[in-house]
């Protein structure tokens, strides 16, 4: 293997190693959370048409759970390597930017993909949703994740103590996510909150994914296929830039 390739897998066995915590703790969250809205709002919530309340959470509990573990890769690696020290020792090596990108990143969509399948595995029991568009599923959950993996990674760069890395995820991460339309369909809301929904880039990534599972959507794939995309873009290029210069790496 050569830097990047070894950098990865390091990344990967990293949050392996710790799987039953890394892993198996979100798919018991996600499994509670449908328990609990699935069986209160069972009834009183329709969407889609014939689409039934708790087919329709499932694929909003997958993308949830692989955009918050995403995060939470290139976040807690790059925050832990700073305060213990030994994010010397990867300075010390021949590894350019966009390397150090990559392995991050890449590691990143590797934990958000396997929470996802891990999710959806035990979710699906509950509500059995379609797959009228496969590569509509995959290609949000890869785009997705590799987003969260690069703004853990500005987040660990920018934080300095593990104090201001919950800041970012408790007041940033998790009401964006909250509030993208995991549980609810946005055409559910007063005009006024529909406007602040699509204010989200969160709400098109999980209404992107979920339109490959059911076929419909509450804005068309294409609109959020291109803002996920440009948004990706921007948080590649500041992560690299970021990287590039050292920001709080390099003293």
């Amino acid at each position: 293997m050569n830097g990047w390739q070894t950098l990865l897998y390091k990344e990967v066995l990293r949050f392996w190693k710790v799987g039953f915590q890394t892993v198996g703790a979100p798919i018991l969250t996600a499994v509670l959370y449908m328990l609990i809205f699935g069986h209160v709002l069972q009834d009183q919530v329709k969407v889609y048409g014939s689409v039934s309340y708790t087919a329709f959470l499932v694929p909003g509990l997958v993308m949830m759970s692989v955009l918050q573990n995403a995060f939470a890769n290139s976040s807690s690696s790059m925050i832990q390597s700073k305060i213990m020290g030994n994010l010397v020792f990867l300075l010390l090596t021949p590894l350019s930017h966009w390397h150090w990108f990559v392995a991050y990143v890449g590691s990143s969509v590797v934990r958000g993909l396997a929470v996802g399948i891990g999710v959806f595995a035990v979710t699906a029991f509950f509500g059995q949703p379609g797959f009228v568009a496969p590569l509509w599923i995959v290609v949000f959950a890869i785009l997705g994740a590799a987003l969260l993996g690069g703004l853990g990674l500005i987040a660990g760069l920018w934080a300095e103590k593990f104090d201001q890395m919950a800041v970012f995820q408790n007041f940033v991460i998790m009401p964006l996510t909250f509030l993208s339309g995991v549980f609810y369909s946005i055409h559910s809301l007063p005009p006024a909150w529909q406007t602040v929904s699509h204010l989200n880039p969160f709400f098109y990534m999980i209404d992107g994914f979920r339109y490959g599972f059911f076929g419909v959507s509450d804005v068309s794939p294409w609109i959020s296929l291109g803002i996920v995309g440009v948004a990706l873009l921007g948080v590649s290029c500041l992560a690299v830039h970021l990287l590039k210069i050292g920001y709080k790496i390099r003293y």
